[in-house]
Order: C-alpha cells, then sequence, then structure tokens
C-alpha cells in the first residue's frame, strides 16, 4: 500500500523522503492512503485544512500526538526522519503541564530499532534490560555529530551506571528539564556527576526549561535558567501555551535569549 504522508510544518524531524509532503499536493501525488501527522496542537487548524485538499487525492488519515491519540509501535522513517527513535512511549510522572501521560499513560517498552537520536518520553523510567538494550543498539550507530538525546533525560533517574554507558557512547546532546522546583536539586545532583565523568557545560549538557505559565515570572524564570547554567547545563526555554494554544508575547521577547546558547554565554560569560 503506497501511503502519502503530510506534515502541517517542517522541523529537524521531518521525513524527507519522496512520500512526504509539507502542505498540498502537487501533481504528481498519487496514493492508496494519506496520513497527515500533527505533532503540535496548534497545528491542527492546518491538519484540517490540508484533509480538504489531500481527499482529492485518496481517504485522508489525521493522527499523531496532538490529537491525543495513543502512539503504537514506533515505524522507522515513517512519521520522523530517518535516525530519530523512539523505543518507549509514556511515562509514570503526572506533570500538570504534561500530555504525554494524559495520552500515553505509563511507561511502556516498545521493540527497539536502530537510530541515533532517542526521543522517548522518559527513558530512563524504562527497565534497566531495556535501557542496557538501547545504550547497545546505540554503540552500533554511525553518526558524524554522535548520539543524542533530544526527548529528555530524567535527572532524578540517573544512575552511575546510566553515566558510564553515556561515557562509552559521548553523545554530543543529552536534555534533562528544570520545569519545576522539584527538579533543581536532582539537576544539580546529576550534573555534578556528569562533570565529574568528564562532561562539559554548553556541549553536549541540555536543558529544557519550562517558561510564562500562570504565576511565573521574569525574575524566578531567568532565576531557573541561571541554575541551570550553575548546575552545568545550557538551558533551552520551552515556552507554556494556555488553552488557546497562544504564547504571551512578552514572555516571547524574554525566552528568546534563553534558546540561543551564543547569546546567553556572551552575557553569562562565568559559567562557559
Amino acid at each position: 500500500m503506497k501511503i502519502i504522508r503530510i506534515f502541517p510544518r517542517r522541523t529537524n524531524a521531518t521525513p524527507a523522503d519522496n512520500h512526504a509532503y509539507v502542505g498540498g499536493p502537487d501533481m504528481f501525488a498519487e496514493a492508496d492512503e494519506v496520513h497527515i501527522s500533527v505533532v503540535f496542537t496548534w497545528d491542527l487548524l492546518e491538519a484540517e485544512r490540508l484533509e480538504k485538499e489531500w481527499k482529492h487525492v485518496a481517504a485522508v488519515k489525521i493522527g499523531g500526538p496532538a490529537t491525543g491519540q495513543r502512539g503504537g509501535n514506533f515505524n522507522p522513517g515513517m512519521y520522523l526522519k530517518k535516525g530519530y527513535v523512539i523505543t518507549s512511549r509514556g511515562c509514570n510522572n503526572r506533570c500538570w503541564f504534561c500530555s504525554v501521560w494524559k495520552r500515553e499513560g505509563n511507561v511502556r517498552e516498545l521493540p527497539i530499532t536502530k537510530g541515533w537520536n532517542v526521543l522517548d518520553d522518559n527513558l530512563l523510567a524504562c527497565s534497566d534490560s531495556h535501557i542496557k538494550a538501547v545504550f547497545a543498539m546505540l554503540r552500533e550507530q554511525k553518526k558524524a555529530h554522535g548520539i543524542e538525546f533530544t526527548g529528555g533525560l530524567e535527572a532524578r533517574l540517573l544512575k552511575q551506571w546510566h553515566i558510564d554507558e553515556l561515557v562509552r557512547i559521548k553523545p554530543s546532546k543529552m536534555f534533562f528539564a528544570y520545569d519545576t522546583p522539584d527538579d533543581k536539586e536532582p539537576l544539580f545532583e546529576a550534573g555534578k556527576m556528569l562533570k565529574q565523568a568528564g562532561f562539559k557545560i554548553c556541549h553536549p549538557l541540555r536543558a529544557y526549561v519550562l517558561c510564562g505559565y500562570p504565576k511565573d515570572t521574569f525574575e524566578k524564570a531567568e532565576k531557573r535558567f541561571t541554575d541551570c547554567m550553575e548546575a552545568g547545563f545550557t538551558p533551552m526555554a520551552m515556552l507554556y501555551r494556555d488553552e488557546t494554544e497562544k504564547c504571551d508575547p512578552e514572555w516571547k521577547r524574554f525566552a528568546w535569549p534563553w534558546a540561543r546558547p551564543a547569546v546567553m554565554y556572551q552575557k553569562y560569560k562565568q559559567y562557559v
């Protein structure tokens, strides 16, 4: 069966093969089915518009995280660019701002496929045997810029044997998170352990930092960002969106430099 996949916007993870489209059909589009994959809820209206354009080519299905549908086994290269991999879904935490646990439930392990950029919701919440199998798979990958964990690793769950494995594969990026006050102490402890193992700030240690949520302030957010750098992580601002899926413009301006490492380290040179 020939399936064309449609994406409302192009990102670094969007597949680049001939059967993947961003936007409407061209004169050569032929398929048995058309799948529209929607990651961000603010793209759902665009997905509905695209459905009207593509229904003349073949039957259209809309899916993806933004729809609230529970994910199945991971199909490499289908809805994510080759090299991106998901080996588990779900999270055992119940963070108020996160939709993962509502959509996917608790962590469940999937068959491991090959890739170099791990996007699991919470890899370190998996069983030791699964994590070891993922590391074994990663050791076999050949990637010029190294292994990446852009899905995120939970600092609270980080163990010394995880770090020993990370030292072996030498990842180019590892994202952790500082979203709530409870994240601070585990992040500092993780930073201490990783720096002792030889990892350095800027590359590859990163941390997603939620900001702009109700009752947050610029002062509190800036303290979280600088805490990240003190702990040894380059922060990555993640703007909160309300139920209308919109960001406050003032928060957007405030967060801009905190998503650009070169800008923030020009100002905070003491942390480099």
